[in-house]
């Protein structure tokens, strides 16, 4: 197993744990996401694709959407904790 791929592994089990600890905020929930879905990405295309422009497509695409949904959120609610919020209530 190269370096590659026991530091994306390594990144992969950072921000997961990151999601089960630091689970307060949005943002920090956001980011830990992030990390998560680009580390799987960056391992599918090293290993099936070997091109990085769909890489760069995802993480655009889930970038703008995990902020336009954390400015929605802190807008209508007025706070990103996690705890605040009532994702039931419509």
């Amino acid at each position: 197993m190269s370096l590659v791929y026991i530091n994306l592994i390594i990144t992969f089990t950072v921000s997961l744990a990151g999601l089960l600890i630091y689970r307060s905020h949005l943002i920090s929930s956001f980011l830990c996401l992030a990390g998560i879905i680009l580390s799987l990405f960056i391992i599918a295309t090293l290993t099936i694709l070997n091109t990085h422009f769909t890489l760069a497509i995802f993480a655009a695409c889930e970038a703008a959407l995990g902020l336009s949904l954390l400015v929605i959120v802190s807008n209508t609610y007025g706070t990103d904790y996690v705890q605040n919020l009532n994702l039931l209530q419509c």
